[in-house]
């Protein structure tokens, strides 16, 4: 059985107010909760902490859980949705989030997947492809690096791998762009897991990051990455990505 949550916050320090910002003629929280009805998960939940975004997803005719409103990232909400909805143990909870307007259903698919055939991983996750040296220095953009099984060794903001003879160069010629993968944020737990999560030390690198899943991983758990089978679309981080957003 998978469900999917999606944490929504009123505040965001890159765009306020994301979850009501408008695409078209629709609310980002109503595009992502659409995205989450494509999966045909068992359940969707919104969770949220502010009483305008519990309006809008019920007029949407979502389920709507209400939740503290301390939690310092969307992975600590969902924990919350956990326990409030007794979910069981062996259940696959899918954390979509709220600037993912565009996420296609099979990647919500495709991510719970990939942690059930994974037994000894904690959390599931995607990447996809950078497809230019603008993006391996964007730090809108996270980047994933993996082992030989494609287990995350570490997640970062910066370029890595650091290419230490090319980026030392004020002309640094022609990347190898293969070697560079864009983290997609979306992530599948175990119910079990994300109950701990709650009680796991909060990480100096989760901090300087300002990337959650980097917690799972200074703590000693695994997070097992997949391609992304079809391409994830635009996230809507800034105004500057809503300005993009509407444009298509």
């Amino acid at each position: 059985m998978f469900r999917i949550v999606i944490p929504a916050r009123y505040q965001s320090t890159r765009l306020p107010a994301k979850p009501l910002a408008m695409i078209g003629d629709k609310t980002m929280l109503e595009h992502v909760y659409l995205r989450a009805l494509e999966a045909n998960a068992d359940s969707v939940v919104i969770a949220t902490d502010d009483q305008r975004i519990q309006a809008l997803g019920e007029k949407l005719g979502a389920q709507v859980c209400m939740t503290a409103d301390n939690h310092p990232s969307g992975t600590d909400r969902i924990a919350e949705v956990v326990e409030l909805m007794d979910y069981d143990a062996e259940d696959i909870i899918i954390n979509l989030q709220g600037d993912c307007p565009f996420l296609p259903g099979k990647l919500l698919k495709q991510v719970a997947q990939t942690l059930q055939h994974a037994p000894e991983a904690s959390v599931s996750t995607l990447y996809t492809s950078i497809n230019t040296q603008e993006e391996i220095f964007n730090p809108n953009i996270a980047k994933i690096v993996l082992d030989k099984n494609s287990y995350a060794l570490y997640f970062s903001r910066a370029p890595i791998p650091w290419l230490r003879e090319q980026f030392s160069k004020q002309d640094m010629g022609e990347i190898d762009l293969s070697i560079f993968h864009a983290h997609i944020g979306v992530y599948a737990y175990r119910a079990s897991f994300v109950k701990q999560y709650r009680n796991l030390p909060i990480s100096p690198l989760e901090n300087y990051e300002a990337l959650e899943q980097l917690r799972v991983l200074w703590n000693g758990y695994k997070i097992i990455a997949a391609k992304a089978i079809v391409l994830p679309g635009q996230e809507v981080n800034t105004p500057e990505d809503l300005a993009a957003a509407n444009k298509k």
